[in-house]
């Protein structure tokens, strides 16, 4: 792994974003793109990670304050990508000789938690691919507080979740902690904010608990959730619990299911954003079509800020 020596754009008083992507998801990210820099101020950079060999294709990219980087420069060597045509359903693997394969989306994960550990900048905005800023978001306040918001929501999960149930499982498992009771926190969102100090703590503790390197660690655990990791840390550490605020307020819009919106859709969710609301994610997997993403958008913008 190597440390991003600082520059003038990336003091540590700053905020940096962070979005692992893909290929796949290359024109969703190309509207990431264009929309964090019509409507998103006061950021330190904006890195985008990809695997080694898709560097070319996001190359454009890279600018005075985007940063294109390899997965490699954030990834422990032993970790490597298998070749592209080995994939289960769509998914491309890692792997090791330490634990099973691991698909593109633990990978993800395991970088979110290395960039904010490792790039110059005191605290990170975590955006995937699929979010687009639609208002203005100037993220100068999050970085003068003296408290990182932590996103959460209350007795959110039900012990018999397939997924979310066992993310709570196991980051309590990772952390030391005793087993959770349910209903229990969810701290999964979008536009999610860490502090870097608490992020090189928590790979501390998942050391400390499990005897193994953390990206090990995560790997063998598999079922893991970076935001649940995060989120049950800060609050079970009187320390960096008191350097975060918690918050239920959503910026994002969200939508999580896997069948694809029509426009109209898109657009009654664009209707429905109240004031605090600066950013719409409609889930990669959805395969909602980005030129109708674009079309909603388009038609709700004011004249002077619509997104090409």
């Amino acid at each position: 792994m190597i440390r991003i020596e600082e520059d003038r754009f990336g003091a540590m008083s700053s905020i940096g974003l962070v979005t692992p992507t893909y290929w796949r998801d290359l024109e969703r990210c190309a509207l990431l793109c264009e929309s964090v820099d019509r409507y998103v101020t006061a950021f330190a950079k904006h890195y985008l990670i990809v695997a080694d060999e898709e560097l070319p294709l996001f190359a454009k990219y890279n600018s005075e304050r985007r940063v294109v980087l390899p997965a490699s420069s954030l990834l422990p060597s032993w970790l490597r990508p298998l070749p592209r045509f080995i994939q289960r359903k769509s998914r491309r693997y890692w792997w090791s000789l330490r634990a099973k394969p691991v698909s593109g989306w633990h990978i993800q994960q395991y970088i979110k938690i290395a960039a904010a550990s490792v790039l110059p900048e005191a605290r990170y905005c975590m955006l995937d691919s699929d979010v687009v800023f639609f208002r203005p978001f100037d993220v100068s306040s999050f970085s003068k507080s003296d408290q990182t918001p932590l996103f959460h929501m209350s007795r959110a999960v039900a012990a018999d979740m397939p997924m979310h149930g066992q993310w709570v499982r196991s980051a309590h498992r990772l952390l030391g902690l005793e087993p959770p009771s349910f209903p229990a926190t969810d701290f999964i969102g979008h536009i999610i904010f860490w502090d870097q100090r608490a992020v090189r703590a928590m790979t501390g503790r998942i050391e400390q608990v499990t005897g193994l390197g953390w990206v090990d660690a995560l790997c063998r655990a598999r079922d893991v959730s970076e935001y649940m990791l995060y989120g049950y840390f800060v609050r079970n550490d009187p320390s960096f619990s008191a350097d975060h605020r918690l918050t239920a307020r959503m910026s994002c819009l969200s939508y999580w299911d896997a069948d694809a919106l029509d426009q109209q859709a898109l657009e009654r969710m664009l209707r429905s954003a109240g004031e605090s609301y600066v950013a719409l994610s409609a889930a990669s997997f959805s395969r909602t079509p980005v030129a109708l993403i674009r079309s909603a958008l388009r038609g709700f913008a004011e004249p002077t800020q619509q997104v090409a």
